[in-house]
């Protein structure tokens, strides 16, 4: 696994081993930045669920101002530090540990890109989508990662879904704040 583009183009990031790890592959990451990559630069992002935390290192090598790292792992937390020291971009950066729904409901701050890639058929949508809304600034957008197996709805907690993109067995949803 490697950051696609960039400042920090080409460097090796590590993720934990195990069957409670699944980061996201390449040709989902490229295609998630090809989507948003315009709209990146100064930019301010959140990677929840963040793993290795190469979403929001991707996000930072590409021109975001600011990423926040989210998770509850201590050794996920662990890798995301290394591998911000290993990309040279700590200093944009900050790492919460944290659950999703505690942070959610916690933070103070809006971002331009919420970044999700929570375990697959755990109802997550659910349970996060209606407190993303608060966290999300006005034109920003949500990427929700999840099972093809798993459809989020429509509309939730005052987000609207703009578009469905399908790979192979992994969809990413994004939303937006509703325009009603």
């Amino acid at each position: 696994m490697r950051v696609i583009t960039g400042s920090a183009r080409g460097r090796k990031l590590e993720t934990l081993d195990g069957l409670d790890v699944r980061p996201t592959t390449e040709i989902v990451k490229e295609a998630v930045f090809s989507i948003i990559h315009f709209r990146l630069p100064g930019a301010k992002v959140a990677d929840i669920f963040a793993g290795s935390g190469q979403m929001g290192i991707e996000a930072l090598s590409r021109g975001a101002s600011r990423a926040v790292f989210v998770d509850q792992s201590r050794a996920s937390l662990q890798v995301v530090r290394k591998n911000l020291q290993t990309t040279g971009l700590g200093g944009n950066a900050e790492v919460v540990m944290d659950g999703a729904e505690s942070f959610l409901t916690r933070t103070k701050e809006q971002f331009d890109f919420i970044f999700l890639d929570p375990p697959y058929n755990r109802g997550y949508g659910e349970k996060l989508l209606p407190l993303l809304g608060r966290a999300l600034a006005e034109e920003g957008i949500i990427l929700f990662e999840h099972a093809k197996e798993e459809p989020l709805p429509d509309e939730a907690g005052g987000l609207a879904k703009l578009k469905d993109y399908r790979y192979g067995k992994t969809f990413v949803t994004s939303y937006t704040h509703s325009r009603a």
